[in-house]
């Protein structure tokens, strides 16, 4: 009897020590590039940390938040501040996020569909475009630099919609869709103005393949910057801050520049 208690307190101790130091499981959710690549680059270092790390991949944006908020998910990475400011907007006090820390900006660009290049514009052009209200606003200030259309001049601060273009000689239509089906839409519309990310994924970017892209040194590279977000709660805990050091380093920054995927579309703001 005695022996089988002994080896039942061991098993017991056995058990308990195992728990203790069993690995905090992080979940992040990500658009496959480049932000699921670059979690994956730190994935080892994190990991020697002591945390266990489990990246959800998807492409579709709205499936992010919602996942965090519930507590799905303990941080996504796929998404400006204009695009979480206007998530926040519409959710319950519960339900919003925060963003940790920034990473990385992907400059928009204008690319060729059925018309190669800029001087091919005529009235009936058919433009796709992204159709959440950050990214919409972004691709109609982008038409508009290539001096196509006339926006409000608050534009920029209160965002717009093709409803509320102030001059439209060339009768351009706009074709609003998922930002993750525009590069698909290259085969029927003229032009198409896609995210930085979605053009790496379809294989190319706006650096080499772009009419016209966003200028990296303007308002838009800070404005748009790419962040990690989590739950109020959640920020100052140390899973975030040890992802933080991580990712904001000289070795990602490095990656983020030099990845032949990434095509010189991917830029660290850190």
């Amino acid at each position: 009897m005695k022996k089988f208690t002994a080896i039942l307190l061991c098993l017991l101790l056995a058990l308990s020590t195992a728990t203790a130091f069993a690995a905090e499981k992080i979940v992040i959710g990500a658009t496959p590039l480049p932000h699921a690549m670059v979690l994956e680059f730190i994935k080892e270092d994190f990991e020697a940390l002591g945390y266990e790390l489990e990246i959800q991949v998807a492409t579709d944006y709205y499936l992010f938040n919602p996942a965090t908020a519930a507590g799905d998910t303990d941080a996504n990475y796929f998404q400006h501040y204009p695009f979480l400011n206007a998530y926040n907007a519409e959710a319950p006090e519960g339900e919003k996020l925060v963003a940790a820390f920034g990473v990385h900006y992907e400059p928009m660009g204008l690319f060729p569909g059925k018309s190669k290049s800029l001087d091919e514009i005529k009235k009936g052009t058919i433009i796709a475009v992204p159709n959440d209200s950050s990214n919409l606003t972004r691709s109609l200030l982008l038409v508009q630099e290539a001096g196509w259309i006339t926006l409000p001049e608050d534009a920029f601060e209160k965002g717009v919609t093709p409803a509320e273009i102030i001059d439209n000689p060339y009768e351009i239509e706009f074709w609003e869709m998922n930002s993750d089906l525009v590069p698909s839409s290259l085969e029927d519309a003229d032009y198409a103005v896609i995210n930085g990310n979605h053009a790496i994924a379809a294989g190319f970017t706006s650096a080499n393949d772009a009419l016209i892209t966003e200028p990296v040194e303007g308002e838009a590279g800070k404005i748009y910057t790419n962040a990690v977000v989590v739950r109020p709660e959640d920020l100052d805990k140390q899973w975030v801050k040890d992802l933080q050091s991580l990712i904001l380093t000289d070795k990602v920054k490095e990656f983020m520049e030099n990845e032949p995927s990434f095509g010189g579309a991917v830029k660290p703001t850190f």
